[in-house]
């Protein structure tokens, strides 16, 4: 009972004096988070600068490189409150996403026209990204609750994606990329909400997440783009 029989002055300025920290705190893991943010972008398109001239050799082991990058994504989890090691796996993990991203890359550059594709589905990821970033920032809407319906969606839309590795359907492709595009553009809207309000774990969680976000719209508008370009070809 000793806290409630303190002075109300002094209480209410006890109480400011916590709020302020808090926000402060907040401030910090905001940037934080969007300075780890953008280094991973630069990791992630390094990881792809390398790995487009061994696109091939990538692509035949695919599956166990797929394996080693979900290791160091769940490792990450183990070692991200651990100081070094924690930014080691991290940017391990994302230079990985972007050398599988890289026989994509090639593909595309094969193809007539291929770098404007790449330079337009990386402009079009830009905007979509900061839109949805502004409108998470300005909106009254509350996004943070959003996050089970969200996972039940990327679940529905990976089991079609492995179903679509051996139909090769480029109709389910279409509708598979578009629904990536739409689940992913409200992924940033959760993502930036939950990170204002500080509710991820570390600034690296929070990073990782926006990352994986604009890869995620990335590829999906290069596979679109890439698909209309060489239908018109």
């Amino acid at each position: 009972m000793a806290l409630y029989d303190r002075d109300y002055a002094q209480a209410s300025t006890a109480g400011y004096e916590s709020a302020t920290r808090n926000e402060a705190q907040i401030v910090t893991f905001v940037k934080d988070t969007y300075k780890l943010f953008a280094a991973s972008m630069m990791a992630g398109a390094v990881g792809a600068y390398v790995g487009v001239p061994m696109a091939a050799t990538l692509h035949a082991y695919f599956w166990p490189l797929v394996i080693l990058e979900i290791g160091l994504l769940i490792g990450l989890q183990f070692v991200k409150h651990k100081p070094g090691i924690n930014l080691m796996v991290m940017f391990g993990f994302v230079f990985m996403t972007g050398l599988m991203t890289a026989p994509l890359i090639a593909r595309t550059l094969g193809m007539s026209g291929g770098a404007t594709i790449i330079g337009n589905a990386f402009a079009m990821t830009s905007v979509v990204f900061g839109a949805m970033s502004f409108y998470a920032i300005k909106t009254t809407k509350d996004f943070t609750s959003y996050g089970k319906p969200l996972m039940i969606a990327m679940f529905v839309i990976l089991g079609f994606s492995i179903v679509n590795i051996f139909l090769g359907n480029p109709l389910l492709m279409v509708a598979i990329s578009g629904a990536v595009v739409v689940l992913f553009s409200i992924m940033v809207i959760y993502d930036t909400q939950n990170i204002m309000a500080g509710n991820y774990e570390t600034p690296i969680d929070g990073a990782i997440a926006l990352y994986l976000d604009f890869l995620n719209i990335f590829t999906a508008l290069l596979q679109l783009f890439g698909l209309f370009g060489n239908s018109e070809d």
